[in-house]
């Protein structure tokens, strides 16, 4: 059977995701695996895609393979999966599956939206590989992964595969904004970012979209096209910004952001669905963001959506931007879309912008945010001779405040609770109990709370 790897790290042989690949290559000798670099060398493959074809008619398997890089594949695997669209290939009888490494970010995210484009190209998905960064140096890992490939060549054997998890790309109508007829009068200092990626002279819903909300807002707005940044490529994974977030890059991306985006008092992106995803021009943007490290430093700013397409049929996109909010600590002012009352959401979503940024409103973070931060904690913390940065933001910060976990008192008395507790004619008498006994200190606090 032949194997075709996609590997979309940047770093190419150094890449250690790709390393899981060849530990399983050597397993199973089988198998023929044939090794494409998509991530580093994807600007040839932009100039000639005829080689990569070739290589992919060969393939009876496509197994992708990356570093999970925010929320997502990297950026340059993202493009080679357009170019793969773009070329109008048959791979309907082909398989493919996925393997990637990460500390468990958001990897479902990753895989979903890899899925979802396997399935749009009619490729057989099977359920791919989710790993930790460390998992190969350790027997459990190296058992997992073997484990892994051979389900996959017992799916292919039986002709199994998983099943679409997203409707096929339709006919969507969007429902026109109408024009701005009446503008709110600007007023104050505030000023929000409109970070967007269309062509200006095409003009669309999506201009008009950004236009009708620019009217409705009573703040300066400063509209940033994506496709007018001379990037010069995607983010490499070098760490060259771990110490004074400098990119390796001499674009002057970094400075870009902090001066264009990130100097605003909110911010709203605006986009075009393609691909199940923002396209491919956010997520450059998106991994070029890694000259932040892994600070929020946008942390207290509002953030909202204007999006073009059928939102309502792309579950793993809408998760994905909540999720971006929640773990930058960002409030999400709300998702204005071109589906069923355009000039209604974008109303209410400069309303709650405005609302956030005069009122300084942080809401609540709930699991996207809270499970997400807690996973960089806990690497910056092992890290923080390399990460200086980033240890030093999250120590100035609080990040660290329940972290390792220093509740001594608490364990001691959850200790004896627990020893008086087997005691079984104890048990019985203050069994029934214990919820009164866990709930007296919100009694407490509304004893000393007076009513208004």
């Amino acid at each position: 059977m032949n194997v075709l790897v996609l590997n979309g790290s940047p770093s190419g042989e150094n890449s250690i995701t790709l390393y899981t690949v060849k530990y399983i290559e050597r397993q199973f000798p089988d198998c023929t695996f044939e090794v494409l670099h998509v991530g580093q060398r994807i600007k040839s493959i932009e100039k000639d895609f005829s080689k990569a074809k070739e290589a992919i008619e060969r393939a009876d398997l496509l197994l992708f393979c990356y570093p999970v890089y925010t929320f997502l594949v990297p950026a340059q695997l993202h493009r080679f999966v357009e170019l793969i669209k773009e070329s109008g290939m048959d791979l309907t009888k082909k398989y493919a599956t996925q393997i990637s490494t990460s500390k468990h970010f958001y990897d479902v995210t990753a895989h979903r939206f890899l899925q979802d484009n396997c399935d749009d190209l009619g490729l057989r998905c099977v359920r791919g590989l989710s790993a930790d960064m460390d998992d190969l140096l350790c027997e459990r890992g190296q058992k997992e992964a073997l484990s892994f490939f051979r389900h996959v060549l017992w799916s292919m054997e039986h002709g199994y595969a998983e099943p679409r998890l997203s409707r096929a790309p339709g006919n969507f109508v969007p429902a026109q904004p109408t024009e701005a007829s009446v503008s709110v009068p600007v007023s104050g200092d505030k000023t929000v970012a409109i970070v967007a990626s269309f062509d200006p002279k095409a003009g669309g819903v999506l201009q008009t979209m950004i236009d009708r909300f620019r009217a409705l807002l009573p703040y300066q707005t400063r509209l940033v096209n994506l496709e007018e940044f001379p990037f010069a490529g995607g983010c490499l994974g070098c760490f060259h910004c771990a110490a004074d977030g400098t990119c390796v890059y001499k674009d002057g991306f970094d400075r870009y952001l902090r001066e264009n985006i990130q100097s605003a008092d909110a911010i709203v992106y605006a986009y075009t669905i393609k691909d199940h995803s923002m396209g491919y021009r956010f997520k450059l943007y998106d991994d070029r963001q890694f000259c932040n490290g892994h600070r929020t430093v946008t942390m207290g700013k509002p953030v909202g959506y204007l999006v073009d397409g059928p939102l309502d049929e792309e579950p793993n996109l809408r998760m994905l931007m909540e999720a971006r909010a929640e773990v930058g600590r960002n409030y999400l002012s709300g998702i204005a879309t071109d589906q069923a009352d355009p000039d209604g959401e974008m109303k209410q979503l400069a309303d709650n912008l405005v609302y956030a940024v005069e009122n300084d409103y942080q809401q609540p973070k709930n699991f996207y945010g809270v499970g997400g931060l807690k996973i960089f904690r806990d690497l910056i913390y092992q890290m923080q001779g390399l990460m200086r940065a980033d240890h030093r933001f999250y120590r100035e910060h609080g990040f660290y405040e329940d972290f390792p976990q220093k509740h001594k008192g608490r364990i001691a008395a959850m200790y004896l609770v627990g020893s008086l507790m087997k005691n079984k004619k104890l048990q019985q008498k203050i069994g029934g109990k214990m919820t009164e006994g866990m709930v007296m200190p919100y009694q407490k606090v509304l004893e000393k709370t007076p009513k208004q």
